[in-house]
C-alpha cells in the first residue's frame, strides 16, 4: 500500500487551491499553496476555494480518497458575512432550494441547512482589502451542503438578495478550521480513513 499522506489548511484569502499554473501570466499575478508549506510530490486539493474565499481545504496525496471525499455528498459547513440583515424568509428560502446559474443553465440547490448566526463568529480578522460593513449592516449565516457547484454558496445568497462578503469554509465532515490560522497546515495521521476525519497532528 503506498504511503500517502494528508493535510489540512486554513487558505487564505487570495490564494488559489492549486498548486501552481501553466499559464506564466497567472504565475506572475496569482498566489498558490506551495507558499503556505512544502508539500510532498503528488499531493492535491480536495476540492476546492475560489480565491476570495478562505478556510478549510483538505489536501492529499491519495487521488482515490480524493474522488471519495468529492463525490459522497459529505457536509460542507460555511460561515458566510452578508451584505445587509437577512430576513427569515430568505433563510428559509436558502434551505429549501434556489435558482443559481451554473454553466449557463438554471440549476435548483438541494435542501441544505441555513441559519442566521446572533453573532459575528470568532474568526481572524478578515482581508484588509474587503469592505465590511462600511456603509450598510451585515449579518453572518452559517450554511451546511451536501454538494459543490462552483461558488454555489455566493450565488445562492445574491439569489436572495444578500450578497456574500467574507465567505469562510469551517468544516468537511468532521474536520473543522478551529485552532488553524491562516496559512496554517496540520498533518493527518496515515492509517484509515476513519482516522482521516478524526485525530490531527500538529506539523512542527
Amino acid at each position: 500500500m503506498p504511503n500517502h499522506v494528508h493535510y489540512t489548511i486554513y487558505k487564505p484569502f487570495g490564494i488559489l487551491s492549486q498548486l501552481d499554473s501553466n499559464d506564466a501570466r497567472q504565475k506572475r499575478k496569482k498566489r498558490f499553496l506551495t507558499e503556505l508549506y512544502d508539500f510532498p510530490d503528488g499531493i492535491m486539493p480536495i476540492g476546492r476555494l475560489d480565491e476570495k474565499s478562505e478556510g478549510l481545504l483538505l489536501m492529499t496525496t491519495d487521488g482515490m480518497l480524493s474522488y471519495s471525499i468529492n463525490s459522497s455528498g459529505i457536509e460542507k459547513e460555511y460561515y458566510a458575512q452578508l451584505d445587509g440583515d437577512i430576513s427569515d424568509v430568505a433563510i428559509e428560502s436558502l434551505a429549501t432550494g434556489v435558482k443559481i446559474g451554473i454553466d449557463g443553465a438554471k440549476y435548483s440547490t438541494k435542501n441544505c441547512i441555513a441559519q442566521k448566526l446572533s453573532h459575528a463568529p470568532e474568526l481572524p480578522n478578515p482581508d484588509t482589502s474587503l469592505r465590511l460593513g462600511r456603509h450598510r449592516p451585515t449579518s453572518w449565516i452559517s450554511i451546511t451542503l451536501r454538494e459543490g457547484k462552483f461558488r454555489q454558496v455566493r450565488k445562492m445568497t445574491a439569489a436572495v438578495g444578500f450578497p456574500t462578503m467574507r465567505l469562510v469554509r469551517v468544516r468537511v465532515g468532521t474536520i473543522t478550521l478551529f485552532g488553524l490560522e491562516p496559512g496554517g497546515v496540520l498533518q493527518l495521521p496515515n492509517d484509515s480513513f476513519q482516522n482521516f476525519f478524526g485525530k490531527r497532528e500538529k506539523l512542527e
